[in-house]
């Protein structure tokens, strides 16, 4: 544990290791597990890493706590099945966090190369220069030395520039959407979004009453000018969400061309529009300019977060807006959100000292290289069952049966076999993607992926409707 991890994330490494320990209840009685000092002194990591670890096991009902005394584990024949309900992303990511499965459903770049050793260590020397908290006030938004590099980052020019007061920082992607859905008042409203979309987004739209217009793009990766007027004419659209780099999870660029006739269209409306920047760094080539290169930035919001560029120990999501600050000012400080100082300090000084964009050379090269070769080992193994989009970045790959399947049904199989995908229809609200399915090309632990992807083949075979 204390050697390099190349291919792990450090919770990822602790979580396996917990497992271990919890195996050792078989026989019934639970027993009590290191506390987290002791097991981030022990492995050398952080505390909020052991925390993470020991929380997944929680949701899992394989650990459970008691006040003032710690973390027991719970006999394994006490713990229920990972298929609970009918809801198929829970039953993914209940699945996906079972140590013994080949997860090839997950969406983690910086798996292949994270940022956590070098972020630790920043943060280790920033506790030394700062053993208490600064006595500086309350900065509900987001530490400001971290706010003023993301300003920094994402200025361009005198025209498309950034300040620090325009950049709000949450706990998580999550609890920033969520205040933004509020904010822009959603609820009932119209919003516009590129298809297939991020789960996360897409359930958090439906959760908050959003009425939400999918968009197919097109083989090409372009969408239908067309069709996109035919919605802004034809109904009172609040928002308009579209990706600023890559379109995930189809791994897509839009090309230039398409990007600028859209923000010409645009142009002539009054909708917001909601730039994606998760994954705007990640593409494996330098693309043209981003929507907020060709928009008015007054109504421009641009939403990103630092966990696909450095990993989970930077869980933390971020906003920029220029017009809609006393606003999210108001809902940052009502949700309150208690966020490390030292830890977001220790994240601007990685982009303030270059170190971040470092990374991202290696991330890129080590993703592509990965892409590479999974991408031919599918065309040989599954090449009369699968076609493929080809990536241009991101660490994932968007696939159509050939076949007419129940890929639900080839999910179900493949977990028998202890094998994880992520079906097409998590990616949208309308079962628009019932005939795909997302591969991931980075996973943590010792596989045999040739055997893995022969299970899918035979799994799409077994489970056809022709």
């Amino acid at each position: 544990m204390k050697g390099p991890r190349e291919t792990d994330f450090a919770y990822q490494a602790v979580y396996r290791y917990l497992t271990h320990l919890t195996h050792k209840s078989d026989g019934g009685t639970p027993i009590r597990l290191p506390s987290l000092r002791q097991l981030a002194v022990r492995l050398n990591v952080s505390i909020s890493t052991i925390q993470y670890a020991y929380s997944l096991l929680e949701k899992e009902g394989r650990v459970y706590s008691v006040a003032k005394s710690g973390y027991y584990s719970l006999p394994v024949t006490a713990i229920g099945p990972q298929t609970s309900g009918n809801d198929l992303l829970e039953c993914v990511y209940a699945n996906a966090r079972r140590p013994e499965m080949l997860v090839l459903s997950t969406d983690e770049p910086a798996l292949l190369q994270p940022l956590d050793s070098p972020l630790l260590m920043l943060e280790r020397e920033l506790l030394r220069q700062y053993p208490r908290q600064p006595a500086s006030a309350a900065q509900p938004c987001g530490e400001l030395e971290l706010r003023t590099a993301l300003a920094a980052r994402y200025t361009t020019s005198p025209a498309r520039c950034w300040h620090a007061d325009e950049v709000y920082i949450g706990a998580d992607l999550r609890g920033v959407l969520e205040i933004l859905i509020a904010v822009l008042r959603l609820k009932d409203a119209t919003v516009v979004i590129e298809s297939p979309c991020d789960w996360v987004i897409l359930r958090l739209f439906e959760a908050a009453g959003v009425r939400v217009v999918e968009l197919p793009l097109r083989v090409c990766g372009s969408l239908d000018l067309e069709q996109l007027k035919e919605v802004l004419e034809a109904r009172p659209v609040r928002l308009v969400v579209l990706s600023s780099g890559m379109s995930m999870p189809r791994g897509s660029q839009i090309p230039d061309d398409n990007r600028q006739s859209i923000a010409d269209l645009l142009a002539q409306h009054g909708s917001w529009v909601l730039e994606n920047d998760c994954y705007g760094e990640l593409g494996f080539e330098s693309d043209g300019p981003r929507f907020r290169d060709l928009l008015d930035p007054d109504r421009l919001i641009v939403f990103s977060s630092f966990e696909k560029l450095i990993g989970p120990e930077a869980p933390y999501g971020y906003l920029l807006s220029r017009l809609l600050g006393n606003e999210l000012q108001r809902h940052f400080l009502l949700r309150a959100f208690r966020l490390s100082p030292i830890r977001q300090k220790a994240i601007a000084r990685l982009y303030s000292s270059g170190r971040i964009d470092q990374h991202l050379q290696v991330l890129r090269r080590l993703l592509k290289e990965r892409q590479v070769q999974m991408t031919q080992l599918l065309h040989e193994r599954l090449g009369d069952a699968l076609q493929l989009v080809e990536p241009q970045g991101g660490a994932t790959i968007w696939a159509r049966s050939l076949r007419q399947v129940d890929v639900r049904r080839v999910f179900q199989r493949l977990l028998k076999q202890q094998v994880v995908i992520a079906p097409g229809e998590l990616f949208s609200l309308q079962g628009l993607y019932g005939q795909h399915l997302r591969l991931s090309h980075t996973f943590s632990g010792d596989h045999d992926l040739g055997t893995a992807l022969g299970l899918l083949g035979d799994a799409l075979r077994l489970e056809s409707v022709d």
